[in-house]
């Protein structure tokens, strides 16, 4: 190893997106592979929008000036996007989430309007993972602070943090739903105060297991103290419909995370954001390096968002395909296999007396590898992409011939 690098980072495995290469070796082999890997969208931009994009790249971007580093225009249409998932009429201006309500109860017994999302609440990022290392820079870095995670997860806050020289506090989560073990989170986060937690990281719904949070989940996170920065992880919104953001003015010390790589298509483009107190997404701006989204990434998302109904549209097949996929695959002793609220599923083989699980998992993905259905081996199990009705039924018939082979 170097002599000028951390000793630490000897220890880390880079995160690997894609195991094997899916689009190197589908070059030079004659095998399609379905890529139910990485819980992409399986439909590419329709064509008409390509050739939009096209044109606006030729006819209105330049490319030796940098990108708008401010990404106004873009945050302008997020605020409007994300207004509309909590119903409030884009006419409506509301209060900024740092202006606290007059009371919980409303006038009269009358519920409280939503508090609607302004540009003032929102930070863009090169995807959701430079808005994660922002947000450690900002309450971990240096000492100050420890991030805490429940296992299985999203690999990258623990593999973010451990780059940053930020310890990572866990716990595991409960074996029949996934959800998190609230006691054990709260007996690790006692017993780390050198350094003390300053961010909790959770994924609604969770990847790799697809559960949304539960009422509890939500209560423990709605009873940390304000000192502790909570993480709520949408990327998979668009499929599960349940979102937090109607909740951030009661706690300025959230703050959502979502993505425009899964449901909008955009995966290529690298486009994530944060919905927040303003005082956070502020000191997010300070943070970022300059320009960090390029112009095309830019006008791409909000040519996404312009044409969100046509995008969206395809939702409802993959919440059909879904079921099915469940479906099919419960048929089979030899699998556990749990609910989804996202565009994936996560499943474990039944290992016989023995027999480790880890290994059987690990075979069974590179026999499917073989065959050409790319799925991830992670959590402890399988998590598997819900793809186009085509991909989806060759899914079910090789995995139902390798597990009766």
């Amino acid at each position: 190893m170097l002599p000028f690098i951390r000793k630490d980072l000897a220890e880390l495995t880079a995160y690997t997106p894609h195991p094997g290469g899916a689009s190197g070796e589908s070059a030079h082999s004659e095998i399609v592979l379905d890529r139910l890997d990485t819980n992409e969208c399986p439909y590419d931009l329709p064509e008409e929008l390509k050739q939009k994009l096209a044109w606006t790249y030729q006819q209105l971007i330049e490319t030796n000036r940098y990108p708008d580093g401010g990404h106004a225009a873009l945050k302008e249409a997020i605020a409007q996007y994300v207004n509309e998932g909590l119903n409030i009429p884009p006419l409506v201006k509301g209060d900024l989430l740092n202006v606290p309500p007059l009371n919980k109860g409303g006038l009269g017994g009358v519920p409280e309007p939503k508090t609607a999302i302004t540009a003032d609440n929102i930070s863009v990022g090169n995807g959701s993972d430079e808005l994660i290392r922002s947000l450690l820079i900002a309450t971990c870095l240096g000492g100050a602070g420890s991030i805490f995670v429940a296992n299985p997860t999203f690999s990258m806050y623990g593999i973010t943090a451990t780059t940053l020289g930020i310890p990572v506090v866990s716990a595991r989560r409960r074996e029949d739903n996934f959800a998190i073990d609230i006691n054990a989170a709260k007996r690790a986060i006692d017993q780390n105060q050198n350094p003390p937690v300053r961010i909790v990281f959770v994924v609604h719904p969770n990847s790799p297991t697809a559960n949304a949070l539960t009422i509890n989940e939500i209560e423990w996170l709605s009873s940390l103290p304000e000192n502790i920065l909570v993480v709520i992880d949408e990327a998979y919104f668009e499929f599960s419909q349940n979102t937090l953001a109607d909740r951030l003015h009661q706690h300025p010390n959230w703050i959502i995370l979502r993505t425009f790589s899964k449901a909008f298509r955009l995966a290529s483009m690298r486009v994530g954001y944060a919905i927040a107190h303003p005082e956070l997404t502020a000191t997010l701006e300070k943070i970022r390096l300059p320009y960090n989204l390029p112009s095309f990434s830019q006008t791409a998302a909000e040519f996404a968002l312009a044409q969100r109904q046509l995008l969206l549209a395809v939702i409802p097949e993959t919440i059909s395909e879904r079921a099915k996929l469940i479906a099919a695959l419960t048929q089979h002793q030899k699998l556990q296999v749990w609910p989804s609220a996202a565009n994936f599923l996560y499943l474990r083989v039944k290992a016989a007396e023995g027999e480790s699980a880890e290994q059987k998992h690990q075979q069974i993905m590179q026999q499917l590898k073989a065959q050409g259905t790319l799925i991830r081996h992670t959590g402890g199990g399988l998590r598997i992409t819900v793809g186009t009705p085509d991909e989806n039924v060759r899914t079910c018939d090789r995995l139902a011939a390798i597990l009766t082979y």
